[in-house]
């Protein structure tokens, strides 16, 4: 069996910036253990399986199935393995459409090319307040003697949100350490798969910043995140009365995303994408 193979670079209009996904066209579902000895094998923080649902090919067909695997397992939603399987089927199988619709564990996924960007019509995932005390030891693992302003959890994506003191910056941000082997240890319930640390924007054009850790799916750190963006949405537009957001992702590679929540209660997220990578796994 042959599978082409695409590694792409999203949130970024550069090379080697951004977060990397691994993306494979797939011609027939494969087996479930199969998917994940490929993104075991691929070794990013994910790899997107897309797969035709309809009669017609990847430069043709509107719809089509989208499945996420971490090196560990599959995830419910990513975001930007979501921008890189919307830039193979629109860069390099110039596909026809305006519009593909993905349809994933999370729903029916639109992505629509504008300009050189590609918009994500995502769910929007307001998180609520997490009582701090029944993680403390969680919070220090994370963030260490920081300030802490607020924390918050979102169920639907067992996400945990810890928001950094204003009196914080960004440098204090960036140079957070958190072991992953202590992140671990101090939750090891399954409630929680990914923490996301962000700050309020201090001067423009970022509204906020943040960075995000999930060992508990084998990412240490996640470069740049999509459905932490679902969460982080949510809870700034309201902090800010924002509808429309910067936000910068401030991992050691960097992503740039643009927020809007729109009136039906949907996030647009947008982003760009750097193709670097194309050939054939052979199985």
């Amino acid at each position: 069996m042959e599978i082409p193979i695409f590694i792409v670079d999203a949130f970024t209009n550069v090379p080697f910036k951004g977060n990397s996904a691994a993306v494979c066209l797939v011609e027939n579902e494969l087996q479930d253990e199969l998917y994940q000895n490929i993104a075991a094998e691929m070794n990013l923080s994910e790899t997107a399986f897309i797969t035709r649902q309809d009669s017609l090919d990847f430069s043709s067909g509107a719809r089509f199935g989208l499945r996420w695997f971490s090196p560990q397992n599959e995830v419910a939603l990513c975001g930007h393995a979501t921008l890189a399987s919307a830039a193979v089927l629109f860069y390099l199988k110039n596909n026809a459409n305006h519009v593909v619709v993905f349809e994933t564990m999370s729903g029916e996924l639109f992505v629509r090319q504008h300009g050189e960007s590609l918009i994500m019509d995502f769910p929007l995932n307001k998180p609520k307040p997490q009582d701090q005390h029944e993680i403390k030891d969680l919070l220090r693992a994370a963030v260490g003697g920081l300030p802490i302003h607020d924390v918050y959890y979102c169920a639907t994506t067992k996400k945990l949100m810890v928001r950094l003191a204003d009196t914080c910056n960004r440098t204090e941000l960036t140079s957070l350490k958190p072991k992953a082997e202590a992140l671990l240890k101090n939750e090891p319930t399954g409630k929680i798969r990914s923490l996301i640390v962000t700050l309020k924007g201090a001067q423009p054009p970022y509204d906020f910043y943040s960075r995000v850790f999930a060992p508990w799916i084998g990412v240490p750190e996640d470069p740049v995140t999509g459905s932490a963006h679902t969460v982080l949405a949510g809870y700034w537009s309201e902090k800010l009365g924002k509808k429309k957001m910067l936000a910068f992702q401030c991992s050691g590679r960097g992503g740039e995303l643009e927020l809007e929540i729109r009136d039906d209660g949907r996030l647009d997220i947008s982003g760009r994408a750097q193709i670097i990578f194309q050939g054939i796994l052979k199985i």
